[in-house]
């Protein structure tokens, strides 16, 4: 079978979230509140980090519920996703947050912009092969010694799927394992500093998830790994 060009697979993404941005918000837009581990993730996170780092939400969907616990504690957060449904919405519900419509493998960020990167469950609508190119682009955004903090699905299938949740438009979906995401973090410069697999809570998807933080380093750090 022919692979599917890269920039289809964004597409598809994006007709996908643009299609269900309204009921995504419904169903997760408080879910942070609802989990005490991600949440406890993230004030460690938060912790890890001078109060009013510049944060980026990465794939914030129509909510920036996670970037939006990191602004309630303080930090400036700018929320990114390749959907214009997602941030209109993303927008009226954080009239005070940054919010731009863009895609998380090239921004317009300049070099070192970020002094951290939340990404929960946005590399995995694009191919493993690809993957490797949103952690370089992560790597380019943040300071040396910013934090990046990945979570995704665990698993080691990926492929287009049809899924009754996104009510009809097909959509990339690649699940992770522990080490592909460490491989990941290695080869884009990152120190791993955590990595971490929880099952799921009984109100969601059935299917385990994997956190993991890595720091950005300087080369000459790097070179010495």
């Amino acid at each position: 079978m022919e692979k599917m060009p890269l920039e289809k697979i964004k597409e598809l993404t994006k007709a996908a979230y643009n299609s269900t941005a309204v009921k995504y918000h419904e169903s997760f837009k408080d879910e942070v509140y609802q989990k005490e581990f991600d949440r406890l993730l993230l004030d460690s996170f938060s912790d890890m980090l001078p109060h009013g780092s510049a944060i980026c939400d990465a794939g914030c969907g129509p909510s920036a519920q996670y970037g939006r616990y990191l602004f309630e504690k303080g930090h400036s957060v700018t929320g990114i996703d390749i959907s214009e449904k997602c941030i209109q919405m993303a927008a009226s519900y954080n009239p005070s947050m940054n919010l731009s419509i863009q895609d998380i493998m090239q921004t317009d960020f300049a070099a070192g912009t970020f002094s951290g990167i939340i990404a929960f469950h946005s590399i995995i609508y694009t191919p493993k092969a690809q993957v490797t190119k949103i952690f370089a682009e992560f790597n380019r955004i943040l300071t040396i010694g910013g934090k990046l903090l990945i979570a995704v699905k665990k698993g080691e299938s990926e492929g287009i799927i049809d899924d009754a949740w996104y009510e009809g438009n097909k959509v990339y979906f690649s699940n992770f394992t522990e080490e592909e995401i460490s491989h990941l973090m290695i080869e884009n410069n990152f120190y791993g500093e955590y990595t971490h697999t929880r099952p799921p809570y009984a109100f969601e998807f059935p299917v385990d998830r994997i956190y993991a933080i890595g720091t950005k380093m300087s080369s000459a750090i790097y070179d010495n790994h």
